[in-house]
């Protein structure tokens, strides 16, 4: 059933799932998890905004992907699990959502380089947008995910070089694939696990009180203290990677 929610009421929601002025926060929004928004993507952005307050900052992904596209019939002979445009014109939709589309084209919102750029607003802006995730890390940060859950929480990847090369390599496509979709411009991945590893670390997250929650319309909204959470999925990845991601043990020859 569709809500109809107000700016008021997002505020009033973010400010009970614990959300204070000054925090700092990685953004990842689903627009359409809540219902009816009054204002649209614009009305959530000036409600975080409003909370966190020009002392806090708000910092979202606005990665140049497209959204996921179809598979043809040779993809899926190729073994293909994924493909994603690498897009190159501003005004074309992201996967990132149509909040992060919006913001990143506000005035007051600082835009960083790359492919895998941030656009962040408020207190060290500058700083984030050159540090993509890494600065809210490192600054005790937090993550907010709006109608969405962990598979969107990028800090989780900022953690994988201690992933071994045998799961790594799982998703990297042949010569034959790069070919047809070269690097340059395209993202494509042979493998998806069996598992849904990062639903273990989420689950583990809220045993040990690092992910707090609330409905907001028809949404449900997590407060993720994120330098934790990607600790958790750190240790995993050392300590108990293949039993991560659903794979046999790799015997040690020693």
């Amino acid at each position: 059933m569709s809500v109809l929610i107000t700016k008021t009421e997002i505020e009033n929601g973010l400010v009970q799932l614990g959300v204070k002025a000054g925090m700092m926060l990685e953004v990842h929004c689903s627009l359409s998890s809540f219902g009816h928004i009054d204002g649209g993507a614009l009305a959530v952005i000036n409600a975080l905004k409003n909370v966190v307050g020009p002392d806090g900052a708000i910092v979202m992904p606005s990665f140049k992907h497209s959204p996921h596209l179809p598979l043809n019939e040779t993809d899926k002979k190729l073994g293909l699990t994924l493909k994603i445009k690498v897009l190159h014109d501003e005004n074309e939709k992201t996967s990132m959502g149509i909040v992060s589309d919006t913001f990143k084209k506000m005035p007051d919102v600082i835009n960083g380089e790359g492919i895998f750029r941030v656009s962040a607003w408020g207190k060290d802006a500058e700083k984030h947008a050159l540090a993509g995730f890494q600065h809210v890390i490192d600054s005790g940060g937090y993550a907010l995910l709006l109608g969405v859950d962990i598979y969107r929480l990028s800090a989780m990847h900022y953690v994988e070089d201690c992933m071994p090369d045998e799961i790594k390599n799982k998703s990297i496509p042949p010569e034959e694939v790069r070919k047809i979709y070269p690097e340059s411009e395209w993202f494509t991945e042979v493998w998806t696990p069996s598992v849904k590893p990062w639903y273990t670390i989420q689950d583990r997250a809220y045993e040990k009180g690092y992910i707090d929650d609330i409905m907001i319309g028809n949404a449900k909204c997590m407060l993720v203290q994120v330098k934790n959470v990607i600790e958790l999925y750190r240790q995993a990845l050392l300590n108990e990677p293949f039993e991560l991601y659903g794979l046999e043990v790799t015997p040690n020859p020693c």
